[in-house]
């Protein structure tokens, strides 16, 4: 640990911490990242790492090191709808350093961000620190107070990275949009490897398979707040419902035995209506929770990372207040959140909430810009380029200190 107060605590080591961590200590700027957990490892984590995170580590210098970690590649998407296999997404002509979806484990990736910042003498990481509140001195915020009852302090900004549940909601003003789904995250193995990400529709189950190689991460979508429901038809049931969607599943009693195989993720989808006061910036997942429809949270969080060191790095370096400047960040951030969940809304309404409520019957014909975009191959290409690109992609622009 430092001896004296880094300029920059972060709370939270996911996605957007450590890269925000690394980013700074990389321009010179003294920083701590405070984690609550021992270590990285939670199963069920997001796992998907787009070809624009990617394109950042390329900038940085890191890919290759990042790509020699364990990980598969997808570089499509498909839907299986009633039986019939739709191809819907291609990544494969993108012009970037990494042409597909990386599936790699979230803590290998925090791992290796860990140990690329360790390589900057002013990056200090401090695992089981976790931030209980806020340190308010003269209307700034100066630090935060662990659970242990230890004050760590930041002379120049407290930046809170720490997920939808962070602290930070209780003092910035949040706005709620509504969530219809839950999700069911459970494993199921199988017998054979591929590069798609898929999609499963049959009745009114939807399912969302990704490949990890010897087995699939498996997403059953089920109606808000109705996981109790489910769980008292009893395993037995459930299993059934995985068999009827996915009939070509294994060993289904040794991958579900019981209900401590399945774990419920809470769907959020909020956002603050102001990420910043003096001293204290928010972003990722403590600025705006996303759904899981499309995979992008890991993605969008790692941009905001990209960003917030970007417009602030270079004065934290020179010793300045950053103040001021912290609303651009959110300036800049915003636009591209928006849009996200936006569109995770609409799905939500339109496809999700209808289908698994049973209010919206599945014609045993796919839609028909499912079936144009199966049928005409660079078509598929217009998805895998948003999947790809993102929305308002960053670039490093943040300095790099001279290393002794």
């Amino acid at each position: 640990m430092p001896s004296s107060p880094s300029d920059v605590i972060i709370v939270g080591g996911g996605p957007a911490g450590m890269m925000a961590g690394y980013l700074f200590a990389r321009a010179g700027v003294s920083v701590t990242v405070l984690e609550k957990h021992a270590a990285f490892f939670r199963d069920f984590r997001g796992d998907t790492v787009h070809p624009s995170t990617m394109q950042i580590l390329e900038e940085l210098g890191l890919l290759e090191r990042f790509l020699q970690r364990p990980h598969n590649r997808i570089d499509h998407a498909e839907i299986w709808y009633n039986d019939r296999k739709l191809t819907i997404g291609d990544l494969s002509h993108l012009h970037m350093p990494a042409p597909f979806i990386a599936m790699m484990p979230q803590w290998e990736f925090l791992d290796f961000l860990r140990d690329e910042g360790a390589a900057f003498p002013t990056f200090s990481l401090r695992m089981e620190a976790e931030a209980v509140d806020l340190v308010e001195e003269d209307g700034r915020y100066v630090g935060v107070t662990l659970g242990s009852g230890e004050v760590v302090r930041a002379n120049k900004l407290v930046l809170r990275c720490d997920g939808r549940d962070s602290k930070v909601r209780r003092v910035l003003p949040l706005e709620s949009l509504g969530v219809p789904i839950d999700v069911f995250w459970f494993a199921i193995p199988k017998s054979h490897s591929g590069t798609a990400l898929r999609g499963v529709i049959r009745g009114y189950r939807l399912f969302v398979l990704i490949d990890r190689g010897d087995y699939w991460q498996c997403a059953a979508v089920i109606a808000k707040g109705g996981a109790e429901k489910v769980k008292a038809r009893g395993i037995e049931k459930f299993r059934e419902d995985v068999l009827a969607a996915l009939p070509e599943v294994d060993n289904i009693d040794e991958a579900l035995p019981d209900w401590d195989a399945v774990k419920l993720l809470s769907v959020s989808l909020d956002r603050l209506t102001a990420w910043s006061r003096p001293g204290l910036l928010a972003i990722g997942d403590a600025a705006h929770a996303m759904s899981p429809v499309g995979g992008i949270g890991i993605n969008l969080a790692i941009q905001d990372a990209v960003a917030t060191a970007n417009i602030l790095a270079a004065s934290l370096a020179r010793g300045e207040n950053v103040d001021s400047l912290l609303p651009s960040v959110e300036k800049r951030r915003l636009w591209p959140t928006r849009v996200i969940q936006g569109a995770q809304r609409q799905a939500h309404e339109r496809v999700l909430q209808p289908l698994i409520e049973g209010r919206a019957s599945v014609p045993l014909e796919p839609p028909l810009l499912l079936k144009v975009l199966d049928r005409h191959p660079m078509l598929r290409r217009i998805p895998g380029h948003f999947i790809g690109h993102g929305i308002r992609q960053e670039h490093v622009r943040s300095p790099e200190a001279l290393r002794s």
